[in-house]
C-alpha cells in the first residue's frame, strides 16, 4: 500500500506536471492527493497522463480565484470508492481496500491560514469522525504545527498548536512519524522551515497493515516535500552475491551449505526465518570462499616464481628425481590455480 501526498503549489508551473508524473510512475501509489493544484476543469485525459495507469478514478476541487484547488486520484484495482465528499478545506473518498475488503475514508486536507478557518476545519472533521464508524486516514497540508520544534526561523503560535493538538487527541488520531526530513516546507528564500504536512490515522487503520512508515522525498520544484505513506520496507540486507561454478568442484561445499542451513533460527515469521537461513548460508560460503580463494592471486605468483626458479636451476644443473618431481608438482599446482582463476572470471 502506498499513498502519495503533496502540496504541488500549481501544476501550471513549467516542469511540475512531468515531475509529478515521474513520481506516480516510479512510486506507483494506490492513492495520490494534491493540494494547491490551481487547476480548473481537470479532464480524464489530463489525469490519465499524470497517473500513468488506465484504471483510475479521481475527484477535483476547483481553484477559488487564484488560490487552492485539490485533487484525489486512486487506483480502482486497489481501492474501490463508493462515495466522495468535500468541504471548503478538504475532500474525502470512502471505499474498500481490495486486499482486505475493509472500508476506509481517506481525507485530503488543505488547512486555512486564519484562526476562524482552522476552527471550522477541526470542528468539521471531528463531527465526521465521531459520526462515521470506520477506519480513517487524514493527510495533506494542515498549515499548522504541533510544537515549537516544528518551526525554524518562523513564528510559533502556542494557541494554534494547542487547538491542533486538542483536535488530534480528542479524536484519538495518531501521527505516523516522517522519515528522511525534519521539515516538510521551506520558504522560497530558504530561510523559514516548517512541518506542515503529515499523515494522521485512527488506530484501527494501523491494523490493516503490519507496519507503516512515511518518507519525505526531495522538494525539487515545490516548496513542500512530497510524502509517501507505505508499508515499511524490510531490509533483507545486500543483494544476493554471485555464485561461481568453480565452487561446486569442491567436495566440501555441500557440507558447508547444509551445516549453515541447519543452524537454529529464532522467530515466528516464516519469511523472516527463511531470510535468516539464507543469510547464514551466504555468510558461511563467503567465509569459506575467502579462505579458499582469497589469496588466489598471491598463491599463483608464488608458484610461478618457484617454478621459474626450478627451471633456471634445471638449465645449469642436473636435477634429481625428487627435485624434478617438486618442479613438476609446482607447475601442476600453478596451472590448476590459473585454471580456477580463469573459470571464476568466466
Amino acid at each position: 500500500m502506498k499513498i502519495l501526498s503533496h502540496n504541488i503549489r500549481s501544476f501550471a508551473v513549467e516542469g511540475k506536471f512531468g515531475w509529478v508524473r515521474s513520481l506516480c510512475v516510479s512510486e506507483r501509489p494506490d492513492i495520490a492527493v494534491f493540494q494547491e493544484t490551481k487547476c480548473r476543469n481537470i479532464s480524464d485525459w489530463w489525469v490519465q497522463s499524470l497517473w500513468g495507469k488506465n484504471e483510475f478514478g479521481f475527484i477535483q476541487k476547483d481553484v477559488i480565484g487564484n488560490l487552492g484547488g485539490m485533487l484525489m486520484i486512486w487506483d480502482k484495482s486497489s481501492f474501490d470508492v463508493k462515495d466522495a465528499m468535500e468541504n471548503e478545506f478538504f475532500q474525502a473518498i470512502r471505499g474498500n481496500w481490495s486486499h482486505s475488503g475493509v472500508e476506509s475514508i481517506i481525507v485530503n486536507v488543505y488547512g486555512p491560514h486564519n484562526d476562524v478557518g482552522k476552527r471550522l476545519l477541526w470542528d468539521s472533521l471531528s463531527g465526521l469522525i465521531s459520526n462515521i464508524d470506520t477506519t480513517w486516514l487524514l493527510c495533506g497540508d494542515f498549515n499548522e504545527v504541533r510544537e515549537a520544534s516544528d518551526r525554524l526561523n518562523s513564528q510559533f503560535i502556542q494557541y494554534r498548536a494547542t487547538c491542533f493538538n486538542n483536535f488530534i487527541l480528542s479524536n484519538n488520531l495518531i501521527e505516523i512519524p516522517i522519515n528522511g526530513k525534519r521539515f516538510t516546507r521551506i520558504s522560497d528564500d530558504g530561510l523559514k522551515f516548517s512541518k506542515l504536512d503529515r499523515f494522521l490515522v485512527l488506530d484501527n487503520f494501523l491494523k490493516l497493515w503490519e507496519d507503516l512508515s512515511v518518507i519525505a522525498l526531495d522538494r525539487r520544484l515545490s516548496n513542500h516535500c512530497p510524502l509517501i505513506l507505505r508499508e515499511k520496507i524490510i531490509d533483507f540486507g545486500p543483494k544476493p552475491f554471485k555464485v561461481f561454478d568453480e565452487w561446486f568442484n569442491c567436495e566440501e561445499i555441500g557440507d558447508i551449505i547444509l551445516d549453515a542451513w541447519n543452524q537454529p533460527i529464532t522467530g515466528n515469521k516464516r519469511d523472516c526465518m527463511f531470510r535468516d537461513k539464507l543469510k547464514n548460508v551466504k555468510l558461511a560460503i563467503k567465509n569459506w570462499s575467502k579462505m579458499s580463494y582469497g589469496k588466489l592471486d598471491s598463491e599463483i605468483n608464488e608458484l610461478k616464481k618457484e617454478a621459474s626458479e626450478w627451471e633456471i636451476k634445471a638449465e645449469s644443473n642436473q636435477l634429481s628425481n625428487e627435485d624434478r618431481n617438486m618442479w613438476l608438482d609446482c607447475r601442476r599446482k600453478w596451472v590448476e590455480k590459473e585454471k580456477t582463476k580463469s573459470n571464476m572470471l568466466k
